[in-house]
């Protein structure tokens, strides 16, 4: 087995990389075991192993204050007239779209 001598280096946000990192503790996963099987999959993929697109729906980050705050209002004003989904119905909904 050939040694692993090449380095990758990344910049990211401090917060990004301590939340992927807890994730990855959690399964037991070292980040350079997911890296290496990240750069494979390209290889074995000729292409990034999962979907980029621009979202459908807008984001927050491409909103004004004042669409954001129109959205937020047009919710409340849902919610206190009784229309929307309960949790555990949202919930499922999502679950069902993935």
């Amino acid at each position: 087995m050939a040694s692993k001598t090449a380095n990758v280096t990344a910049r990211v946000l401090p917060e990004v990389k301590e939340q992927a990192e807890h994730i990855l503790e959690q399964l037991g996963i070292p980040v350079s075991v997911l890296i290496d099987s990240l750069y494979r999959q390209i290889i074995m993929t000729n292409s990034i192993p999962y979907s980029l697109s621009v979202p459908t729906i807008p984001t927050r980050d491409r909103m004004s204050d004042a669409q954001f705050n129109a959205v937020m209002e047009r919710g409340l004003s849902q919610a206190k007239a009784g229309q929307g989904l309960g949790v555990e119905e949202a919930f499922q909904k999502i679950g069902e779209s993935i």
